[in-house]
This record gives C-alpha cells, structure tokens and sequence, in this order.
C-alpha cells in the first residue's frame, strides 16, 4: 500500500467521509491532485467495508486548447464512467465580463456546473482534491486577505444542492502526491487557465515555501496548530 492510500483511507474512516450507498463524484481538473484521488478512490474502493459508486465530472470551461483525451483515456482504465460538461464560462469571466480577479467568479460558475451534473447523474457526494498544503494557503489566504482564521473542511453540506464535499487528501502532503503521480506515470493535464500559477493562492504557497526553508519544523508546526483546537487561545 502507498503512502497517499494509507492517508486517504485513514482520513476518510476517521472523519467518516464515506457512507454505505454514497454516489461519489471526483471532480476531475485534470490535474495532479484530481487525477491522484481518482485513482485512489478507485482502489480504496476495491476493499472498502463501505459499498459506494465512483465517477468523474469534469467541467470544460471552453478553453480551446483544453485536451482532455488522456483524462478520456485514464478513467476508460480505471472503468470509471466520465460526464464531460461543457461551458462557457472561461468566455463569460475573460471576454464579457472581463474580470480583473476571475479566480471567485470562475470558481462560483465551476461549482454551479458541478451540481448541475451532480444531480443530473444522482450523485450526492463531491470528491475533491484538496491537500495539506492547500489547507495551510488557505489558512494564510483568509488571514491576511479576510481578517479571520479559517481553512479547508475534512466535509461539508451545501444545503441549497443537497451535495456533500469531501476533501479525503487533507492529511496528505503535496509532495508526496507529486512523488506517487511520478512514480506511477499518471497523467495529468496543463491548465489552459491563464491565471495559472498567478493567483494569491499561489503567492501563499511560495510565502510557506520560504517560511519552511527559514524555519525546518515550520510546516510540521503549522499543520499541529492548525488541528490543535485545545491550544486555541484568541482575543475574545
């Protein structure tokens, strides 16, 4: 068993992701992460106590050059069913409305196409990608940009869609991820987004990166504070 299985499987028992007769979905963007958990979720499948169904979604933002065959071909070995769903959004956030911080709105459309499918296909419970790391961005991302302490959530109900989320990589390092997609050749996809790797989420990953450089127990730390509720002492 590899290191992100181990992880996956033991996130999702101990936060009680999964539940007998779940119609899971991974939402597939084709990168790394997505296309890591895919292919985890379908071997965990494969000795889960827990009966579930697996498929992915991925939402085609209308990019032209978006190639998504070798996504086509990973879920066609994996016999996992695959829902393309096409839109329009990168032409409505870059062309009409021309946003000068898309990443919100894009995300907002993202999720509507999501639930969209989700519901179309009766699926109830959204699988997504999100690592340890993204957890700590995020954490710095609402400090700093929002004025409050929060981050990523292990699992969430969205009530207005009647969808779960699950996030079963958020004890999982991100490059151990990186380690196990070059170990196993999985595929993964250029994003065609030109925000790509120039968003304030990637400004707070190179920020981590150098507090981890500046301070060797810094990530470790960070991550027990994050989790460590008892330790909480705020203003009030």
């Amino acid at each position: 068993m590899n290191n992100i299985l181990g992880s996956l499987r033991k996130t999702l028992q101990e936060h009680d992701l999964v539940h007998s007769g779940d119609r899971v979905a991974v939402g597939l963007s084709g990168g790394k992460d997505s296309m890591a958990l895919l292919h985890e979720l379908n071997r965990f499948q494969k000795f889960s106590p827990i009966p579930f169904t697996l498929e992915a979604i991925t939402i085609d933002m209308g990019f032209n050059n978006f190639d998504l065959i070798e996504a086509k071909k990973f879920c066609s070995h994996l016999g996992i069913t695959y829902t393309i769903e096409k839109t329009d959004i990168a032409k409505i956030v870059f062309e009409i409305r021309e946003e000068k911080n898309p990443c919100a709105l894009c995300a907002n459309m993202r999720r509507g196409a999501l639930s969209k499918v989700m519901k179309d296909r009766n699926l109830n419970v959204l699988a997504l990608g999100h690592h340890a790391d993204d957890a700590l961005s995020t954490l710095f991302l609402n400090m700093l940009y929002a004025g409050k302490l929060n981050t990523l959530e292990y699992s969430s109900f969205l009530s207005r869609s009647e969808i779960t989320v699950i996030r079963p990589f958020l004890d999982t390092a991100e490059s151990d991820i990186v380690g196990f997609v070059k170990k196993y050749n999985i595929p993964v996809l250029k994003s065609p987004c030109p925000m790509d790797r120039h968003t304030k989420r990637e400004d707070m990953a190179q920020l981590l990166k150098t507090i981890y450089k500046d301070i060797p127990h810094g990530r470790k730390n960070l991550l027990t504070a994050m989790r460590n509720e008892a330790q909480c002492n705020l203003f009030k």
